[in-house]
Order: C-alpha cells, then sequence, then structure tokens
C-alpha cells in the first residue's frame, strides 16, 4: 500500500482515467434516465399554437374594453370550442366563441374572457354571454405560440439527464428521438468468508452480506445497470474467477467490497497486488481509508472499497458515482453539498476528512450525527437513518453546537 492520499489526489487518479462509454439513439420515451450524448432539439414551438389559458369565451378585446357590472356587454355566441378542435371560426364585431383550456384561439380573438367574469357562466351560454368585467390587459388569457420554446431551440443540453421534467419537456417540444450514453455495466462482488446471503440465518461469526443489496441500489440510482452481484469468499483464486465472469458479461465496471486492507486474508490485493493494473492506497479518510482503484487490459475499470457498510457508503459517493456519471459524460458528477449547523457536539479522528452519516433538519438548516453509537464505519443501522454525509475536514479536532459543516446531501 502506498503512502496516504489525500481524498482529491485519490478521485483525479480515478477521474484521470475514466473513459466514456459509447452512444445510442432511442426513442426518447425509453431513454428516461439516460445522459444526453447530443442536444435535444425542439421540433416545434412551444405552444403550438395560439391558445386558451381558461375556460371561458374568445372574443376581440374593443368589444368589451368597457365592460362592468354596471354596464354589461352581451354577445352573440358563433362557435363552441373544445380542446381538440382545429376550427378558426371567424368573429364580427359583437360575437364570441365559447372556448375551454387548451383550445385554439380563433384569429380573430385576441383576449379570452373567464366564465367567472361573465353573468351566466356555462349556463346558456351557446347563444350569447353578458360580460360584467372588463379583460385587465390586452391579450390575457390567450397563450401565444412559441412563448416558451421554438422549433430548433435547444431543449435540453447534453450533458444532462433525461429525468422526468426533462423528458417531458423533450416531448412536448415533438423530440421523436434522443442520442445519449449507454448505461455502464456494472458487477457488485462482496468479499469474505463471513458474509451469508440476505435472509440466511446468522450465527457466530458469519453476518449478513449487506454491502451487496447496499452497492446494487447505489449503482442503479447513478443510472447505471448491475450485470452481476455475487460474493465470494476470502480466496485470490475466487476473486480471479469472478472477475472473468464479470468481464465476459460485458462489465464495464467491477466494484470489490473488502479484501483490500493489510490484513492476512485480503482476496482482492492478493488477486491484484503486483500486477501492475490495480493499485492500493491509504487515502486521508473516515471511514474508507484502505481503497483500490485501476483499469484491467480489457479497459475494465476496477474499485477496491474497505468491507464495512458505511466505509462501503462513503467510498462509493466519494468515487465510485462520480465515476459512473463522468462514463456518461454527465456534467455535473457530485452530490449537491451545502453549509448546516451542528446542532450536536463529536470527536472526528485526527488527522483524516471525517464523512459522517448525519440527519439534517432541512427547516432549521442543522445537522447531528446519525447515530448516536460514534462514527464507527462498522454501525450499518445508522445508514436506515441518514440522509446526508457531514463532512469535517482533517485539520478539525473536534465539533461543537453551532459550528457551520460543510454536508452532502445524498436523499
Amino acid at each position: 500500500m502506498t503512502g496516504r492520499r489525500t481524498v482529491e489526489e485519490q478521485l483525479d487518479r480515478v477521474l484521470g482515467a475514466i473513459r466514456l462509454v459509447g452512444n445510442e439513439a432511442l426513442p426518447v420515451t425509453d431513454a428516461a434516465g439516460r445522459t444526453l450524448a447530443a442536444p435535444a432539439v425542439a421540433a416545434h414551438d412551444i405552444p403550438l399554437f395560439d391558445n386558451s389559458a381558461m375556460d371561458g369565451f374568445a372574443v376581440r378585446g374593443a368589444d368589451v374594453a368597457e365592460a362592468s357590472e354596471e354596464n354589461p356587454v352581451t354577445l352573440r355566441v358563433v362557435a363552441d370550442l373544445p380542446a381538440g378542435v382545429a376550427l378558426d371560426p371567424p368573429l364580427g364585431s359583437g360575437e364570441a366563441a365559447r372556448i375551454m383550456t387548451g383550445s385554439p384561439t380563433p384569429t380573430d380573438a385576441d383576449v379570452i374572457v373567464p366564465f367567472e367574469d361573465t353573468a351566466g357562466g356555462l349556463a346558456d351560454s351557446l347563444d350569447g354571454v353578458t360580460v360584467l368585467r372588463a379583460p385587465a390587459k390586452p391579450g390575457v388569457f390567450v397563450r401565444r405560440r412559441g412563448a416558451d420554446l421554438h422549433a430548433g431551440d435547444e431543449v435540453v443540453p447534453a450533458g444532462e439527464r433525461l429525468g422526468p421534467f426533462q423528458l417531458a419537456a423533450a416531448v412536448a417540444a415533438g423530440v421523436a428521438e434522443v442520442w445519449v450514453t449507454r448505461a455502464p455495466r456494472v458487477a457488485v462482488v462482496s468479499t469474505g468468508s463471513e458474509l451469508l446471503a440476505p435472509g440466511e440465518t446468522p450465527a457466530r461469526g458469519r453476518i449478513p452480506d449487506s454491502n451487496g443489496p447496499l452497492l446494487a441500489q447505489l449503482v442503479a440510482e447513478a443510472d447505471a445497470e448491475v450485470v452481476l452481484v455475487a460474493r465470494v469468499p476470502d480466496a485470490a483464486d475466487a476473486v480471479r474467477t469472478v472477475t472473468a465472469e464479470a468481464t465476459a458479461l460485458g462489465a464495464d465496471v467491477i466494484v470489490f467490497t473488502g479484501g483490500v486492507s493489510a490484513g492476512a486474508y485480503e482476496p482482492v490485493r492478493g488477486a491484484f497486488d503486483g500486477g501492475g493494473q490495480v493499485e492500493f492506497s491509504a487515502v486521508a479518510m473516515q471511514p474508507g481509508k484502505p481503497q483500490a482503484f485501476g483499469v484491467l487490459d480489457d479497459g475494465c475499470v476496477v474499485f477496491g472499497l474497505p468491507g464495512n457498510p458505511v466505509s462501503v457508503a462513503v467510498s462509493f459517493e466519494v468515487f465510485v458515482r462520480p465515476a459512473l456519471l463522468a462514463m456518461q459524460g454527465r456534467t455535473l458528477i457530485h452530490r449537491p453539498r451545502s453549509p448546516f449547523t451542528a446542532d450536536a457536539s463529536w470527536t472526528p479522528p485526527p488527522g483524516r476528512r471525517q464523512y459522517l452519516p448525519a440527519v439534517v433538519d432541512l427547516a432549521a438548516r442543522t445537522v447531528r450525527p446519525a447515530t448516536a453509537g460514534g462514527s464507527g464505519s462498522h454501525l450499518a443501522g445508522g445508514l436506515a437513518r441518514a440522509h446526508a454525509f457531514a463532512i469535517v475536514p482533517a485539520e478539525v479536532e473536534s465539533v461543537a453546537v453551532g459550528d457551520v459543516i460543510d454536508v452532502m446531501l445524498v436523499g
């Protein structure tokens, strides 16, 4: 294991080795969660045509400019326009069209009078309507064509995730197909002869493998594809075998947990150390000091994370998730951070940056540890309460109530 690195040095090492995965064209509705490799460009205007923002009457503004309860104006209704029709009825002086929200506005109309501003509302409104209030301003309640976007405008830029809002905008703009990056294929491998499958009965010396399910969900939330979830014993040959299995499945990334430290039974280190492809380092962070990273001859990226669950969660957020997003060409690869005020005191480890599972109060802007049992990397129960990591610099010796702490929001 080499000398201790800073978090930034290790992250630079990781991101410097990451390469983009390939691109593919997909129907826009099949591309949810993918990263755009090219901008999504509007095929038509939004709105597509002038249309009504209210249920009411399309009228000529000059006809109702002086309307009031004391001076009502009665108009003859010459057309009925529910949403979905393509009619464009002519409107002469003193005429109106009953219109519903979203229906195309007649060319001759320049304002919409809502039902609420008329005497009869919906009742008996197909023959005539009496307007009791003049429009507040010209063009009120008319949604103009192209007011939001014009054909040819960029709807979603390259490098952005096609989330629900972005997908809806692209569809509304007539985008049928998008170029996106392929989802990275990831194998998740837990090492340890002590590990049991989830649901198996625990026994002395045996514990459930929580790292596999943890990583599988974290990988999926990073918009990557899980192609393998495996557990192997503390044997270097088992690591070599599962590595071959993962690469045969086309894995772009293998994430190992456990087996990367300096103990007597470290299968990941035993399988890769000295081969020149995977480097084992100590990083000045807590938890997560032992880290392994490298790129195999076939281009498969290998991460080796510590074995304790909190270490796995932290290491994934700090190193693996940014790498997976960078492989997809994502513009933003880091979780949002924000300052919060500590409402509890704790003592971080000396000389290492701490990533403490934390609970935040968004309204009060306060943060506290997620567990009362300290900051041990084995305290997996506290992860259930954590939706953030409090990040304490290596030079800080203690955190007191009222201190301002940088917080990484993760959920």
